[in-house]
């Protein structure tokens, strides 16, 4: 295993009187692409939060890449760890896409030549090239959420966290905004998702970790991870139907660690539709044809 990018230890958080996170120890390492879960309040967001300095430990420590966030300067933190927001209004305030976008690589001080190779790669790798006079504020919540994304992907970090990042979309948009997210985990980028939406964790997540009253209760692989019902449903979320029809047809040979519906299909394919049956003289055969 590679190391980790991101370790909170025994990590504590509260709002006032509210305790956020207890005890939070986990670690994030450089090939992970994490589905964070769990229902509104469990801690998911103030535990992300941290990884880029927008919240401080209140106990415990954060350590970025090595060095704790409490003396870490946060310019640096956030060109390690970029961070997409729920809701796209929230993280808007130029008056051009391209300005936009362009905001994150000045803040970080680049040459101008370098910040606008960035946004040029920012804006064609999530379609806005031609949007990139527009004004974000009247482009659609999809559109939205691509400026965003390209703001984020312009300062190049190594660690992506995305808040719901297919909320109110279509198929068409979550499709789209999947297939960026997937591409730059293929390309080397660390990505973390924070979402309830369970079809987008089985399809593209690797690792899961379930959060409920401020603590992690589960870090698991994803195909382990969908096999804990209860627990799953302690945290107010659902498994997948694909797992629930093959729970209900193990006794046909089934496997249970299925997570979507392609991967039933095929398993049904395999095992009921057209069993394989070595040795068996009653197996089916084409007949012969005589001349």
């Amino acid at each position: 295993m590679t190391r980790p990018i991101i370790s909170t230890e025994k990590l504590g958080h509260s709002y006032g009187p509210i305790r956020a996170l207890s005890n939070v120890s986990v670690d994030v390492f450089e090939d992970d692409y994490i589905a964070i879960i769990g229902q509104n309040g469990s801690g998911k967001s103030t535990l992300v939060k941290h990884f880029n300095g927008l919240l401080m430990p209140t106990s415990g420590r954060v350590l970025v890449d090595g060095e704790d966030t409490r003396q870490a300067d946060v310019r640096k933190l956030s060109s390690l760890v970029g961070y997409v927001f729920q809701n796209p209004d929230h993280m808007l305030f130029a008056t051009t896409v391209e300005a936009e976008v362009s905001l994150g690589p000045k803040n970080l001080g680049l040459p101008r030549n370098e910040i606008a190779t960035r946004v040029d790669s920012a804006l064609k790798v999530t379609g806005l090239e031609r949007y990139r006079a527009e004004s974000p504020f009247f482009l659609g919540k999809g559109l939205r959420r691509m400026v965003t994304l390209a703001a984020v992907i312009a300062m190049e970090p190594k660690v992506i966290v995305i808040d719901e990042p297919t909320t109110g979309m279509d198929f068409r948009g979550y499709a789209e905004v999947m297939k960026i997210v997937d591409l730059f985990y293929e390309q080397g980028k660390v990505i973390l998702i924070i979402t309830h939406d369970m079809k987008l964790v089985a399809e593209h997540s690797k690792r899961v970790i379930a959060m409920l009253d401020g603590e992690i209760v589960m870090d698991e692989a994803t195909r382990s991870a969908f096999q804990k019902a209860e627990l799953l449903e302690k945290c107010h979320l659902k498994t997948r139907p694909a797992i629930q029809v093959a729970q209900q047809l193990q006794s046909l040979g089934i496997r249970q660690d299925v997570l979507t519906c392609e991967e039933l299909v095929q398993d049904v394919k395999k095992n009921i539709l057209n069993p394989v049956r070595e040795n068996d003289d009653d197996a089916y055969s084409e007949p012969e044809v005589n001349d």
